[in-house]
This record gives structure tokens, C-alpha cells and sequence, in this order.
């Protein structure tokens, strides 16, 4: 897919914003002064990289980022019969497809919409997916791709086009739900909530830290909020 120079822009800002990132920036302003022989202020930064690198592969602060945005929305439990479209977001294949699977074999003659561009692969995620859907049974005939939208924002308009005000499932991760949820009503759609791949608080002691799945865990809120941020400032939530 050929990708808009803004949008690769975009990409990388927020790249640089991610929390990761921002510990790796200060250690690199540590190494800076180290080579200018200011020893004081490389021990300052070199101290403040290392703890913040600390705190966000911590599990109780990763437990307080997510908490409120997987809370945000239950599992769906309530599934209404007389929906024609379940829009499974993004390129999750392992995790968030099986709330669709799941929710597809309680609803009659139902349809699974599966999005995500390709940014490096000839394939679209919206295309593995599918494949993924067939492999599990689905007809291919109940199988439509959405592969053009790039943000969630686009995505947001593509389903404005094909399903107007009506009703539809949205499947998206639980952390990723709030803000999904504000942009698709926003743009004047009706999506049910089908929140998925809930990040269970599963370690919190105070030794619990520099674990990859929790740095994960923070930079997934991180990316959240700041997007929740970003979205609110252009109006578009």
C-alpha cells in the first residue's frame, strides 16, 4: 500500500512518544553529556532513564494504566439476534477473533468484517485475518474486508458508508474499546461493544518489574490515552 508522507510522520511522533521510547531518549541525553564530560548531569539522566524504565515494566503501574480503559466496557453477554455486521478492528488473529468466532455462531446469517492495512506486506491484516476466519469454518461468502482504513478514525468512516446508522458488533481489544467507542458514535454510528483480549491483572507485587508483557501492557495504555489526547484536540471525539 502506498503510504501518505504525513501519515508515516505521524507514525514515528508517536513512536518517539511511546513511554520505551522516552527512556531510551533520556539515555541518550545521558550519553551526551558523558561525552561532554559533564559527569553530573549524565548521572541525572542516566538515574531518571533507568527508574522510569523501571516504572513502566512495572506491574502495579501497568495495572493502574489499563484498569480504566478495559473496565470501560464488559464482555458482551447480552447478544442482540438481529445484527447483520460484526467489524473484528485491527490484526489481532490470535486474540481478538475468537470474541468474533464466538459471538458469529450466536447470531444468524451474520457477517464478520475484517479491517487492517498493510503497511510492509503485500497482505493486507484484513486479508490474514480472513484467511484465518475461513481456516476456521467461516464461508467466505460471510467474510467482507475493510483493508483501505489506515487509523481507526478511517476505519470509522469506510463503516459509515456501509452500514449508516445501523446497529453493528464492534470487536476490538478491551484497552482499545473507549476510544473506538467515542470515535464510531462521534461519526454518527451505533457500534455494541464486544470488548476482547482482557489483560488480566495477574502480578502486582512490588517486585514485579522489568517483565516485558508489563512494559507491554503500558505502552498499549500509553498509546491509548495519548491517542484518546490527540483525537480530542482535532474534534474528532
Amino acid at each position: 500500500m502506498n503510504v501518505e508522507p504525513i501519515f508515516m510522520i505521524k507514525k514515528m511522533l508517536t513512536v518517539a512518544l511511546m513511554p520505551l521510547s522516552i527512556g531510551i531518549i533520556f539515555l541518550l541525553i545521558a550519553l551526551f553529556f558523558l561525552y561532554r564530560q559533564n559527569i553530573q548531569k549524565a548521572k541525572k539522566y542516566l538515574s531518571i532513564s533507568i527508574l522510569w524504565i523501571i516504572l513502566i515494566s512495572w506491574a502495579p503501574f501497568a495495572n493502574l494504566m489499563l484498569k480504566p480503559l478495559e473496565s470501560a466496557y464488559p464482555r458482551l453477554e447480552n447478544i442482540p439476534k438481529n445484527i447483520e455486521y460484526i467489524l473484528l478492528l485491527g490484526g489481532d488473529r490470535d486474540k481478538r477473533a475468537w470474541e468474533a468466532l464466538r459471538l458469529y455462531h450466536k447470531i444468524p446469517n451474520v457477517k464478520i468484517i475484517t479491517s487492517g492495512y498493510s503497511l510492509h506486506d503485500h497482505l493486507s491484516d484484513a486479508e490474514k485475518t480472513a484467511t484465518k476466519l475461513m481456516e476456521s469454518g467461516i464461508p467466505k461468502e460471510r467474510i467482507l474486508m475493510q483493508d483501505m482504513a489506515k487509523t481507526t478514525f478511517e476505519e470509522a468512516q469506510h463503516m459509515k458508508k456501509r452500514v449508516g446508522d445501523k446497529a453493528f458488533i464492534l470487536v476490538t481489544a478491551a484497552y482499545h474499546m473507549p476510544r473506538t467507542m467515542k470515535l464510531f458514535q462521534k461519526a454518527g454510528l451505533n457500534p455494541i461493544a464486544a470488548p476482547a483480549d482482557f489483560n488480566r491483572a495477574e502480578e502486582s507485587g512490588p517486585l514485579s518489574i522489568l517483565q516485558s508483557k508489563q512494559l507491554r501492557n503500558t505502552e498499549h495504555a500509553w498509546h491509548e490515552y495519548l491517542g484518546l489526547l490527540i483525537y480530542k484536540i482535532q474534534g474528532k471525539i
